[in-house]
């Protein structure tokens, strides 16, 4: 098992975020390559970090574009 090093990845805010102060997702598409995508919330940069597999996000992100 190997282990990602977080530390620096370059964040990319959701394009469902609003600038309003609201519910914020950021995400790391570059570490997909690792075979996961880590997810955070963007009001709390240095708060923790979730990591799903390449599968489930896509899954995730396919269902939210279809309005599910």
């Amino acid at each position: 098992m190997s282990t990602q090093d977080l530390s620096r990845p370059e964040w990319v805010k959701s394009s469902y975020s609003s600038g309003q102060g609201g519910q914020c997702v950021e995400w790391a598409p570059a570490r997909a390559a690792y075979g996961s995508i880590p997810i955070r919330d963007s009001k709390r940069p240095q708060g923790p970090s979730l990591a799903f597999s390449s599968a489930s996000w896509h899954s995730f992100v396919t269902e939210i574009n279809a309005g599910g």
